[in-house]
């Protein structure tokens, strides 16, 4: 994929170059609008408009919607308003909210002063409700037909409105604007009777979502129940919209996205890593760079205290970095089972108990097996192969012992704390791995130096 890509810049490049645009229209014209979006980002900014202007007026509109927002933005900026509206009234209403979320307030003018009334009346409309909601999500057009129509005049309804609506295979039936059923057009088309009506066809044990529904959990029903789309009522049951397979799809990159950027311990970015300054990935990682560094100092302050233990028996040093690096690893593995199992709705704070229970077995199995060949390691390689005569058997047994205990706390801990961020409203990738860390961290070296206290 990435040669055939890099085939295609070269090849466009070289025809700009030598300025053959009937052929590079014929080339771009066969594309999908995802790739033609993919071939502008590699081409100089002064060029962008130029290859735009080449594109049929549909594909044009269709690959706007998939560019990133800076080359949306300059080829706004280098618009006629004539050019701008034949963009705008060939965008989906989702899509034109969104890309009015992302310009500036001067450019969004001009989107606005180019949309048709009712156009600019839907947008107006999602902009309203809460970011991340099913409302900010959802497109205003789709086919609503009537119970009392036949299926003759329902299928000719769909062909007089398909043409301007995002998806039409499932058709929404509505009574005074309330949604009261749904049917496809497979149902239609395989009626036995032209005369039959939407009502003795449609399903009414449909699910929905409302305009505030977290973007997450309609994610989760897509996956659930594997929609195409799916209607959004508003408190009075009357649908306002619907959220279409392609926006999910796209939140699910986002949500992806925005955990593992957590995870990592950095703050979420909303640019593309090679779009983003050095400065922007300074001011996003810097904050957890601060937090964390600031909450080493627990383990710091561990070490003051068993400064004692570790001046008597110095061989113990050397197996601190073991003992925190598995504790860590522990926790990191358990947090990002539960996150995710969290994240796809398979576990509720009510499961905690069943957590602790799988986590605890899982636990015990790992440190045995962690044990036992932590003991053979240290007594074969560091003490005989590496000679180190300080290491003796009860030493060995201590950092063992520390490291089975560690892996057990480690494995809990790490099963918890996402599940206790999901309760307070927190987003449970921040219990994630550097958190974690450090909490196990400090829990690893105060069990490490107690069993040395006790034993040695």
């Amino acid at each position: 994929m990435t040669e055939r890509f890099e085939i295609m810049e070269k090849a466009l490049t070289k025809m700009l170059e030598e300025k053959k645009y009937l052929p590079l229209r014929e080339m771009l014209s066969a594309m999908n609008p995802m790739d033609i979006a993919g071939l502008f980002e590699g081409l100089e900014e002064q060029r962008i408009p130029l290859v735009f202007r080449l594109l049929p007026k549909e594909l044009a509109a269709e690959s706007f919607v998939e560019m990133d927002p800076d080359a949306q933005e300059l080829l706004i900026r280098s618009f006629s308003d004539n050019e701008l509206k034949e963009i705008v009234d060939e965008l989906y209403v989702d899509d034109a909210a969104d890309l009015v979320e992302e310009m500036p307030a001067n450019v969004v003018k001009r989107i606005l002063k180019q949309a048709d009334p009712e156009m600019r009346k839907s947008i107006n409309q999602i902009l309203r409700y809460p970011e991340n909601s099913a409302g900010s999500l959802m497109t205003t057009e789709y086919v609503a037909l009537r119970p009392e129509m036949t299926v003759e005049e329902a299928i000719l309804r769909i062909r007089r409105q398909g043409v301007d609506k995002e998806t039409i295979y499932t058709c929404y039936v509505t009574q005074g604007r309330k949604l009261i059923g749904l049917t496809t057009v497979k149902d239609l088309l395989l009626a036995d009777d032209d005369e039959m009506r939407v009502k003795d066809i449609m399903l009414t044990n449909f699910i929905s979502v409302t305009t505030h529904t977290d973007q997450e959990e309609v994610v989760q029903m897509f996956n659930r129940y594997s929609f195409l789309a799916m209607p959004v009522v508003d408190g009075e049951s009357r649908l306002v919209g619907i959220v279409t397979f392609d926006d999910v799809m796209d939140v699910m990159v986002e949500e992806a996205t925005e955990d593992m950027e957590i995870m990592g311990g950095m703050l979420p970015s909303e640019r593309t890593y090679m779009k983003s300054s050095v400065f922007e990935l300074f001011k996003n990682r810097i904050p957890w760079l601060m937090l964390l560094m600031v909450s080493a100092t627990f383990t710091g302050m561990i070490i003051t205290t068993f400064e004692g233990a570790l001046a008597a028996q110095v061989a113990l040093t050397a197996f601190i970095p073991m003992l925190m690096g598995t504790g860590g690893n522990s926790g990191a593995q358990s947090s990002v089972t539960v996150i995710r199992a969290l994240s796809l709705g398979e576990l509720k704070f009510s499961d905690l108990t069943r957590v602790i229970w799988k986590e605890l077995r899982t636990a015990i199995l790992c440190s045995v097996a962690l044990s036992v060949v932590c003991f053979a390691k240290i007594w074969l390689v560091d003490r005989m192969l590496m000679g180190n005569t300080d290491i003796t058997l009860m030493i060995n047994a201590v950092v063992c012992l520390a490291l089975a205990v560690t892996v057990i706390c480690a494995k809990i801990v790490g099963g918890i704390l996402p599940m206790i961020a999901k309760v307070l409203g927190l987003d449970p990738a921040v219990m994630a791995s550097p958190f974690i860390s450090t909490i196990v961290d400090a829990l690893s070296l105060l069990v490490y130096f107690l069993f040395a206290n006790m034993l040695l």
